[in-house]
């Protein structure tokens, strides 16, 4: 193990913030056997983007085995395009059927924190978003696959020195017990046959990707490794981002009583940035400064190629750095400093920087899917928050940043207390 991929594993965001502040745009975290290499440099990052259905997408060596072999983030070809394809329209171009589920989930779990109550923040945005997740696939909030899911993705990544432990001391991080993998195959098909709205359902329609397999446990098999991958990555992404906006506005009081203000004049569900620029530039900022992703996934080059400089041999691994090129000089004044006007022009409307710049959802031919079903979450629940409670945040000293995986999210010990309800 070199000296670089020991700071990644003992203190990846001590690491990231080194090479942030370097500005360094390629840097070469090990040579053999295959050269690895993460990249920040915005015109290097845009070479990835154009060519990036070329490259292949070998995924993460300790996910892998957690989301399947046969997970959507590492296909490649023909059947990425086709799981692609069915997933597109509902999660992104048909998102206005479902603000009022997403909303009525949202409001349940307001409900629960009367005056007075207090709990872990990251905790309380988790099970927000794992029950709109839980709907979006199968239609219904599932408590015999979102508990014990929630319970396996805790004991996997809740803890950082467990996770470390599970990679290099016990084999690798624990797979799903095959009750609950029984269950996740078992509830999709019966929201299949029940709703055809559900993602479940599109994953099973009879000209999808799954009809081709002929062996029925193979199909199955892959069903799971979707199921998966939708619950994990639709959940765990937006209830990060949900929980660090609320972190930062707490962090800014004058701006969370601006974005109240610009609130106050817009319909409940005024979720466009148009109408709300300021509260979208407030989750945008805190996509930049803390992505719930620090990383945009390996792509393995299939033919030796210039990026940015310098020119790598085929077989080489690169690494499209969301965290360290979100926190670069070059590209963003004052880097460390929380500014959502960054995300606003001369007369105050949202604007959106270049994607070889700003990616908290990846880009290429994998930018995330999910991306507006998760905006649109964040934004609902901070408006719903903002409006109906006084809220405090607790925060102790020191870090309050927590790798889960190879996600970001506020610590456990970062704790929303409730003042009042309104």
């Amino acid at each position: 193990m070199t000296p670089a991929e020991l700071a990644l594993a003992l203190q990846p965001l001590s690491y990231f913030n080194t090479l942030a502040d370097r500005g360094a745009g390629l840097i070469e975290i090990r040579t053999q056997p295959q050269p690895r290499i993460l990249v920040s440099d915005p015109k290097a990052i845009g070479a990835i983007w154009q060519t990036d259905r070329t490259l292949q997408h070998p995924g993460s060596r300790s996910f892998r085995p957690v989301l399947g072999e046969h997970s959507l983030i590492w296909m490649d070809g023909d059947r990425h395009r086709d799981y692609r394809k069915v997933l597109n329209g509902p999660l992104a171009r048909d998102l206005d059927t479902y603000r009022a589920m997403i909303a009525g989930i949202i409001d349940q779990s307001i409900a629960t924190l009367t005056a007075g109550t207090e709990v872990p923040l990251a905790d309380w945005t988790r099970t927000v978003a794992m029950r709109v997740m839980s709907t979006f696939v199968f239609g219904t909030v599932d408590d015999e696959v979102v508990e014990p899911f929630t319970h396996w993705m805790d004991q996997a990544i809740g803890s950082r020195p467990r996770t470390l432990a599970y990679r290099y001391l016990r084999g690798g991080l624990p797979t799903a017990d095959q009750q609950l993998n029984h269950a996740l195959v078992r509830h999709a098909k019966r929201a299949a046959d029940r709703d055809p709205r559900t993602l479940a359902a599109h994953l099973l329609a009879p000209d999808g990707p799954l009809a081709a397999i002929r062996d029925g446990d193979r199909r199955d098999q892959e069903l799971r490794d979707q199921l998966v991958t939708l619950l994990f990555a639709g959940h765990e992404t937006t209830a990060s981002t949900a929980a660090w906006a609320l972190v930062w506005l707490h962090r800014y009081p004058d701006i969370a009583e601006r974005v109240r203000a610009e609130l106050s004049h817009v319909p409940d569900d005024g979720i466009a940035p148009g109408s709300a620029p300021l509260l979208h530039a407030v989750i945008s900022e805190t996509l930049r400064l803390t992505p719930p992703v620090p990383a945009a996934g390996t792509r393995r080059l299939t033919e030796a190629r210039e990026l940015g400089t310098r020119r790598f041999a085929a077989g080489t691994i690169v690494t499209p750095h969301i965290y360290v090129t979100h926190r670069r000089p070059a590209v963003f004044n004052q880097p460390q400093r929380f500014d959502p006007h960054r995300f606003l022009d001369a007369r105050g409307r949202f604007r959106r920087p270049p994607i070889d710049e700003y990616f908290p959802f990846g880009g290429g031919s994998r930018r995330c899917p999910g991306a507006q079903l998760g905006q649109l979450e964040v934004a609902m629940i901070l408006i719903r928050a903002l409006r109906h409670m006084d809220l405090e945040m607790r925060e102790p000293r020191g870090s309050n940043e927590q790798l889960r995986g190879h996600t970001m999210a506020p610590s456990p010990r970062v704790r929303l207390r409730v003042l009042a309800k309104h």
